[in-house]
Parts: C-alpha cells; structure tokens; sequence
C-alpha cells in the first residue's frame, strides 16, 4: 500500500479523471514523484468500477482501492446489504474478508466481526478504509480464516465464507470442492466454532451438487440483481434435518421480486396450454432454481411446453416475478409467416427453439429494439411457434 496515493493533489487528480480516457493518461504519463502513472490508472479505473456497485466507497474520501479484480470479486453494496439482513447476533468472522464490503453491512447487525484476509496488503487497504468510513466495530486479522479456527477456540455466533475458484481449477466451477477454501473439507473445523454458517457461491454452482456436498443446509437464497443472478446464499444450521428452503430474489431499482418453494416439495408437473391472452418469463433467480412446475402451481398460470419455461394466462396474474407481455398473435413458425408480418425492428427471445437470437435477426432481416415483443418457442404439440407480444 502506497500511503502517497492519499496525498491530496493525487485524490483529486484520480477524481477529476474517472471518466477520462486511460490510454491518453498512460501516454502523457504524471508529474506525481512518488506514485507511478500506473498506479494512479489501477486507482482511477478500480474507483470507477465502485460508482455503481459501491456507491458509498465511491463517495468517500481517502478511499484506497485494490486492483480491479478485487473489486470485481467484491459483492455489491445491495447484495451485501441483502446477506446482512438475513442473519444478527453478537458475533461473526469473515473467513475470506477480501475488500470488506460484506463485512461493512454485518457490522451494522453484528455488535463484533473479525475480517479475515490472507492477503497482507489487501488486510492492509480494508483497515484504512474502514476507517475512513467510521466503522469501529471489525477487528482486522491478516491471516488464513480456516486455518485461524484451527489454532485457537473462539465460538461465533455466525461464520461467513466466499470461496472462489482455485488457480488450478480451470474453465467454470460447478462444485464447492473445486473451490479455496474447500467448504466441504473444512466443515467439521467450521461446525466447532459456530453452529451457524453463511456461503457465499458463484451463481455457476450445481444447486443439486452443492446440497450433497455441504451437511445442515437449511436454506439456498438465489440473489439476482436487475435480473441478473450474482451469487448463491447457503444458509446451515448444525443439526437441521427439515425440508430445504429455496428463495428466490430479484432486486430491482424500485421493487423485488420473490418466489419461495420447498425442495421436497417442490411439485414435478404442471397445466399446460396453447398461448392465451398473457404471457410470462420467469425472473433469472427463478430460472436458476429449477422450479419450472412451481409457477405453474403457485401462481396458477399454464406453461405452454415442458422445456419452453414461458406461461400463459386468460387473466393477468399481478405481481408475476418476471416479465409479463400481452399476447397480440401466434403463429406457426415459417418464413411465409413471419414475411406477413412485415416487422422489420423486434426485441426477441428464444426459448426451447434451436436457432440463436443473433440467426433469426440475420435471417429475416430484423433489427434490435421498438416497442413489439416476438417470442420464438415449442408449443406443447412440439410445433415451432412465434408468440408475438406488446408490454400490457
């Protein structure tokens, strides 16, 4: 950590720059003596990845920031601030601290939080930050958080953890065992020291794997965020044997939007029809969870193919997690068909079809955008279809 970055004309110089080009910084170089003109672009361009996603470290002054790929890995602020709502009590110890986001919101739930991070200059950045966001209340350790249990016999009531990927493991991890720290091995270590534990996954993680992996699940929180999944929540709780509760949630900017089901439960057929007067896109979290039947059910609405994941109403159903459209045609897919339509500008979405997006608007010549929605899907007599809809 290079405390020069803090030096006033340096803040300044990396704040009046957010949103200026790097490349002509990187060629023009900096009059600074004691900071490279590297180091202030990896500040301007971390600083300007936190605009949206850590609003309130964007506001700050005196923010030291990491390289950009912490910054990446870092949860948001709203997921953040989601996980910390969801849990309380006196204590909990981050096992892999990383920027301190997660730990910023526990310790608005928590009376104490230990942040643990491996990375000593990482360790080092989140302690002058907390500080300059007020935050008394996180006691720093710039160690390993497993191997930290294991030496000593502190009780939490809470234990968090974030695995990410090992260097190792290449291509996309579906498994937690693929992951550093590996969760499923260090179980009975965590289970010593609370008996409480949250985990944080990648949204690419086999929900089906992960649950015979781990032991206790209690509930799986399926975080996405303007319809995009950002992270799996894995709630245990030693001793629990109950059925395992799925919970779906779609943060948007004004609204969220929830769908919870039990996993035993969870119902294995649905009522099916032909396109009716609405129709529906489940929200990504839901899409995530597999409960494909559970709509069906729940909301009362019929799924137009097993494999299409689109349903359809007579009536509007309120408050549907997802997309809704008002259904204006249907008509067999065929070239002659979509000819008569003679659209030329359409949003459009496959779903159990076997040509891409990008094929179909190649194909007939139809541009991105506009106000008409086409569906291209599988009825449930197995016939290619084009759903052609408008927002209600």
């Amino acid at each position: 950590m290079n405390n020069s970055i803090l030096n006033i004309k340096i803040q300044k110089f990396i704040s009046s720059n957010i949103n200026f080009d790097i490349n002509k910084i990187l060629l023009k170089g900096t009059d600074f003596v004691d900071v490279s003109t590297t180091e202030i672009i990896e500040q301007i361009e971390a600083k300007k990845r936190c605009q949206k996603k850590l609003p309130t470290w964007f506001r700050v002054k005196n923010i030291y920031y990491p390289n950009k790929l912490n910054i990446e890995q870092t949860s948001s602020e709203i997921t953040a601030k989601y996980k910390s709502e969801l849990i309380r009590g006196n204590t909990i110890i981050d096992l892999t601290g990383g920027f301190g986001v997660d730990c910023f919101y526990f310790s608005k739930q928590f009376k104490n939080v230990v942040h643990c991070e491996i990375n000593p200059e990482l360790s080092e950045i989140v302690s002058h930050n907390y500080k300059q966001l007020n935050t008394a209340n996180i006691e720093m350790l710039s160690k390993d958080g497993v191997e930290f249990l294991k030496n000593n016999n502190k009780r939490f009531d809470w234990i968090y953890i974030d695995p990410s990927r090992r260097h190792d493991a290449k291509g996309k991890v579906f498994f937690l065992k693929d992951c550093q720290p590996n969760v499923p091995k260090a179980l009975k270590v965590l289970y010593e020291h609370s008996k409480s534990i949250m985990i944080k996954t990648s949204p690419l993680l086999d929900i089906s794997a992960g649950i015979k992996e781990l032991n206790y699940v209690k509930e799986i929180h399926i975080v996405a965020l303007n319809n995009e999944v950002k992270e799996l929540l894995w709630i245990l709780e030693q001793g629990f044997s109950n059925d395992v509760s799925i919970k779906t949630i779609n943060i948007k900017s004004n609204s969220k939007e929830t769908f919870n089901f039990n996993l035993s439960g969870k119902v294995q057929t649905s009522n099916y029809s032909s396109p009716l007067s609405y129709l529906y896109e489940p929200n990504a979290a839901i899409l995530k969870s597999g409960a494909f039947h559970e709509v069906s059910n729940q909301l009362d609405v019929f799924k137009i193919q097993e494999h299409s994941h689109l349903y359809t109403s007579e009536l509007r159903i309120e408050n549907f997690p997802g997309r809704v459209f008002k259904i204006e045609k249907t008509l067999p897919f065929s070239k002659k068909a979509i000819k008569s339509l003679g659209i030329t500008k359409a949003n459009i979405t496959t779903r159990n079809f076997p040509e891409s997006v990008q094929q179909l608007r190649k194909k007939f010549s139809i541009k991105d955008g506009g106000n008409v929605y086409l569906f291209y899907t599988t009825n449930h007599s197995r016939e290619k279809i084009i759903i052609i809809c408008s927002k209600p």
